[in-house]
């Protein structure tokens, strides 16, 4: 079955849920992820269906996160409410996804990011190749991560989890292995015979898992650097750490936020530190819809996408531009108990 953004096939017992929206990087629409979330639940009564796996026709993206092109006119027309209401949607799938109790297999091949990392970054058997690109960018459009992206973020080793929360910083795959964003790297070349294989062995057989990768061994350089430079009170001490220090890894994050919304820096700071005293992942995802439901009406979050994805010009106007008027009182309201609610469901624990 297709619909023109979408592939769903049964091939032996394996489910199979492709991605088929190449011209927009496979950016979900809430089409998409209620189609999604309608077949999980279908598969889960399916006895027939034993693994699942979730991959892409575009070799370019496994996925670009949210279409926020579409938010962007939604809100215009539907206001903060509408918008949140996908957001919800997102957030449910991601909670499905985590507790689903058969395997799913994830083949995040070339760009994941976002609300791509919701897909393919909470399941059971995580797979990235030589093209992947992972990150969370959201405080390049005024937002924090989300789509439990701060969950993982907040378990990665040292203070790795905080600098990418606060630049967007970009991931490979073993970088990506490293954080704990993914589990196996396989040769692109290879994808096709793994799906064979999934669906005629169980997932457990098919995927021998490799150890994890160190961040030494990732290429991230000097860990305990980077942890001096991070371990910090706030973020302007950060970036006065930043300027004296001369590693290339600290040039790349001193561009990088001065590009992101500096709002939108300071709740995610404060974020990753909440989601680390958070036990699990629905909890966090909780926190992330309370802070998105605050951030979406700010007018910088149609800024950013206004700068990055419509006019392309690259030169968002912040209201806080510079930090200036950021007061601790403001990014505490975001945080403040709010009638938003996800009413995750409860599901069937993740079985092996």
């Amino acid at each position: 079955m297709t619909d023109g953004t979408l592939r769903i096939s049964r091939e032996g017992h394996l489910g199979r849920i492709t991605l088929d929206r190449p011209r927009a990087l496979n950016a979900l629409d809430a089409g998409m992820v209620a189609a999604i979330a309608g077949c999980l639940r279908t598969w889960r009564e399916d006895r027939e269906i034993r693994t699942i796996m979730i991959d892409s026709t575009a070799p370019r993206a496994f996925c670009a996160g949210a279409d926020l092109r579409a938010l962007h006119a939604l809100l215009q027309t539907g206001g903060a409410e509408a918008v949140l209401s996908v957001f919800r949607g997102n957030y449910r799938l991601v909670s499905m996804l985590a507790g689903y109790p058969k395997p799913i297999v994830s083949f995040m091949d070339g760009i994941c990011m976002g609300g791509g990392i919701g897909l393919g970054g909470h399941v059971r058997h995580r797979i990235v190749t030589e093209n992947s690109v992972l990150a969370m960018p959201e405080v390049a459009i005024a937002l924090t991560p989300d789509a439990g992206g701060s969950y993982l973020l907040s378990r990665a080793p040292g203070l790795s989890g905080l600098r990418l929360a606060v630049t967007g910083g970009r991931m490979n795959a073993a970088e990506a292995i490293a954080a704990g964003f993914a589990d196996r790297l396989v040769p692109s070349t290879h994808l096709e015979q793994v799906a064979a294989d999934l669906a005629r062995h169980p997932a457990g057989r098919v995927l021998d898992l490799a150890p994890a990768v160190t961040a030494e061994a990732a290429g991230w350089g000097d860990m305990a650097e980077v942890d001096a430079v991070y371990d910090a009170p706030d973020v302007n001490s950060v970036l006065e750490r930043l300027r004296t220090c001369d590693a290339p890894w600290a040039e790349a994050d001193r561009a990088a936020l001065a590009q992101a919304d500096p709002f939108a820096v300071e709740v995610a700071w404060r974020a990753y530190f909440r989601a680390r005293a958070l036990p699990d992942l629905d909890m966090v995802l909780e926190q992330e819809f309370r802070l998105v439901s605050a951030l979406i009406r700010r007018p910088d979050f149609a800024e950013g996408i206004r700068a990055r994805l419509i006019d392309r010009d690259n030169a968002p106007r912040w209201s806080c531009a510079g930090g200036q008027g950021i007061t601790p009182r403001q990014v505490d309201a975001c945080f403040a108990p709010a009638p938003v609610s996800l009413d995750l469901p409860v599901l069937p624990a993740a079985q092996g």
